[in-house]
């Protein structure tokens, strides 16, 4: 009996559309993923399509609400952000604490929001932290979020400090041309002192 091969080709392609939609789909469903403390649940968001690069401004911002679905805005937040190079250990400072700013996303306005440049490629911790400013009714919280960083560009500060690393190399190689030049010259001098003083000597 004759088997056709097209028979098994097409689930061999099935079976990779399957996964990568599955991989698709769970990269979407990590990047939404909803931690809650006490009556607080926040959704990390990251700028763009939810995927970070190491050595790029990367803006994300926390759509922080209460139980309910009552929007917490940074105003009504006393809201820390601190972030950590993982694996990392209990009492260790953090990386980087950027500070947190009012945004404006979708539906939520004035949430809390960062800029944030992640150092080299890996695994990091988000952890944002929060207390009730005087007047709101909800209990403090701390939430925890894995963000995994992709290989990226330079910053563009990065690339003006390379630059301006490479304009001074360039500014002392010329440096010492000019004193190659001037060494040439006061040679050439010398020597044609030297040869008139002869042949005044001579004549």
């Amino acid at each position: 009996m004759l088997i056709k091969p097209n028979k098994y080709r097409h689930k061999v392609i099935f079976y990779l559309l399957f996964i990568l939609i599955t991989a698709t789909f769970t990269n979407i469903v990590n990047a939404h993923t909803v931690k809650i403390s006490n009556d607080i649940g926040a959704t990390l968001h990251i700028e763009p399509k939810d995927r970070a690069r190491a050595g790029e401004i990367t803006p994300v911002w926390f759509a922080l609400t209460q139980k309910g679905g009552k929007t917490v805005p940074l105003k009504d937040c006393n809201c820390h952000l601190a972030i950590y190079a993982q694996p990392h250990t209990p009492g260790e400072p953090a990386l980087v604490e950027p500070p947190l700013k009012p945004m404006n996303a979708e539906r939520y306005e004035g949430i809390p929001g960062a800029e944030i440049t992640f150092p080299k490629p890996g695994v990091y911790e988000l952890q944002l932290t929060g207390k009730p400013r005087s007047g709101e009714n909800w209990q403090p919280f701390e939430l925890k979020f894995e963000v995994i960083v992709a290989t990226g560009n330079p910053t563009v500060a990065q690339r003006m400090e390379k630059t301006a690393h490479t304009n001074d190399q360039l500014s002392k190689g010329l440096d010492l041309v000019k004193l190659m030049l001037i060494g040439a010259i006061i040679i050439s001098l010398i020597g044609i002192i030297v040869f008139l003083v002869k042949h005044i000597n001579v004549m």
